[in-house]
């Protein structure tokens, strides 16, 4: 099982090719935000790594971080994109608290949407 240290809140197993979103909620007890519901629409969902960057991002990532102006950004990366395949460090820098928003958003699907296209 790969390890997810998230700064500030610690290490812990998840379980292999879980979403990265979905890990930091249910395995490490992260208030992380998904407002599209993980849809790789709105990048509230954003994550900062400090280690174990995937070097392979998917076209509706790369595709939205260029359209909300924050592509190229090191480390910037959207946890709905990313499983969990390999020990990685991150920050969760995207919560609900202190965010104003009602609710987290809806909870994203078990698999990635949309359909992962490798850029």
């Amino acid at each position: 099982m790969p390890k997810l240290t998230v700064d500030g809140v610690g290490t812990f197993e998840v379980p292999a090719d879980k979403r990265l979103v979905n890990a930091l909620v249910d395995d490490c007890g992260v208030d992380q935000l998904h407002a599209c519901g993980g849809v790789a629409r709105c990048t509230t969902c954003r994550v900062e790594f400090v280690a174990g960057e995937p070097a392979r991002m998917t076209k509706a990532e790369k595709d939205v971080l260029a359209a909300k102006g924050l592509a190229g950004t090191p480390g910037l990366r959207l946890s709905c994109q990313i499983t969990c395949d390999a020990d990685m460090t991150v920050k969760a820098i995207s919560r609900l608290a202190g965010s104003g928003r009602a609710d987290a958003g809806r909870r994203p699907a078990d698999t990635m949407e949309p359909a992962p296209e490798w850029a």
